[in-house]
């Protein structure tokens, strides 16, 4: 039962709708009589072992409703990754407050936090319930259908790509979007949603679920533009070889690594310009421009899915709910019902801590360089209403009159 001090924290990349989760959960829990103060802590685990607590009872539910609608994580995060003995602490300062139910906003790694959490504190005979609350952009949490924030950057991806087409129609060439993703290809796979015509781009699409190799790669991007005059690729941060090793590290003379010492691959341009000179050097094609997404797809403002932002509100409010009714720790997943509903259950953390789901095989083309129907019709109903088209205009051509004799505009010019 829901009783006593309640915790929210938020772990990990924001999002844009991982506000709605964190304001879901305060609220519900402030609807049960049991409960005498709900906090948040600021900066996910590492606000906890440094006990920085906003008391959020005293925050009014017209500013919470304000702060839910807004992009990124409001109480502010971590990328600390907890040991056993990192967790002894956490479980220390919620003992010290007399904390009984944790609720965790995060991916992966946020639920294997809180496993070895209720672990300690089920071994100290301390009343402790922990419900990891999902979120992503890399919808690579296991067991669930899809994951809060990954539909609203999705749907910025689609809509940046379309763009992108249309730019790239008026002023041919080649043009490289990067986009998050170490080890699951979803983010960019959702660049396809963007395409309405037979020969819109993205006309490749490279995953981390396949190995990547630069010579193919050469001859997908010679062939397309041979064709089309023009070629629009979306590829993963994380695509590697057939070691594993990321593209990047083999092509780059230097890399950056974060904190834990894995190779930063968001925030920088590498890649995107290694793809670029090679292209520019092998292939002999003069315009070759490039982007890396970075942050901008993980909490973009006013490019939200209707869609996500209800499930978020939603798994924070179940995870209230069961903790209140069903009192056991686990992680509130989604699972698809018909075309497109959703319903959501409570799986043993010990099912999705740490454990990391990628794209299925029926999802990516024979190629290895595209996505099949199967993975839009998966995604569209996710990305929401009111997601925009591009259009084009219909050939009419004029006859000439000076120029009668000279050869028809080729179709791919228009």
């Amino acid at each position: 039962m829901l009783q006593g001090k309640v915790l929210v924290a938020q772990g990990g990349g924001p999002t844009a709708v991982i506000n709605e989760s964190m304001v879901g959960a305060v609220i519900e829990s402030r609807k049960f009589r049991s409960v005498e103060r709900v906090y948040g802590a600021l900066h996910g685990v590492r606000g906890i072992i440094n006990e920085d607590f906003l008391d959020l009872t005293q925050e009014t539910r017209h500013n919470l409703e304000l702060v839910a609608k807004t992009p990124c994580s409001a109480l502010g995060s971590t990328r600390d990754k907890p040991d056993r003995r990192y967790c002894q602490e956490i479980l220390k300062v919620l003992k010290a407050h007399e904390i009984g139910t944790f609720f965790y906003i995060g991916g992966n790694d946020s639920s294997d936090t809180l496993r070895i959490v209720a672990e300690e504190a089920n071994q100290d005979n301390y009343p402790l319930i922990c419900i990891h609350i999902p979120k992503t952009i890399d919808n690579d949490l296991v067991i669930n259908d899809h994951t809060p924030g990954y539909p609203s950057a999705a749907r910025f991806v689609a809509s940046a790509f379309a763009g992108v087409n249309r730019d790239n129609w008026a002023l041919p060439g080649v043009y490289i979007g990067v986009v998050m993703g170490r080890h699951a290809g979803f983010l960019t796979a959702s660049s396809s949603l963007g395409r309405r015509y037979d020969d819109d781009g993205p006309h490749l699409i490279y995953l981390p679920e396949r190995t990547f190799s630069v010579d193919q790669f050469l001859s997908d991007v010679k062939m397309t533009y041979d064709r089309l005059g023009r070629c629009i690729v979306a590829i993963s941060e994380g695509v590697h070889d057939t070691s594993g090793t990321p593209i990047v590290v083999k092509m780059a003379e230097k890399v950056e690594r974060d904190q834990h010492g894995n190779i930063q691959l968001s925030g920088t341009g590498s890649l995107a310009d290694l793809m670029s000179k090679i292209i520019r050097e092998r292939l002999d094609v003069r315009r070759v421009r490039s982007d890396t997404f970075g942050y901008l797809q993980r909490s973009y403002l006013g490019v939200v899915s209707d869609v996500d932002q209800r499930e978020a509100r939603e798994v924070g409010e179940k995870a209230v709910q069961y903790a209140h009714w069903d009192g056991r720790n686990g992680s509130v997943t989604i699972h698809r019902c018909g075309f497109y509903a959703c319903e959501y259950k409570l799986s043993p953390l010990e099912s999705v801590a740490g454990k990391t789901r990628f794209m299925p095989d029926e999802f990516i083309n024979a190629e290895g360089n595209n996505v099949t129907e199967a993975f839009r019709y998966y995604l569209r109903p996710l990305l929401g209403s009111g997601m925009p088209d591009a259009f084009r205009l219909r050939v009419n051509m004029v006859q000439k009159i000076l120029y009668k004799d000279a050869p028809p505009l080729d179709k791919k010019d228009v």
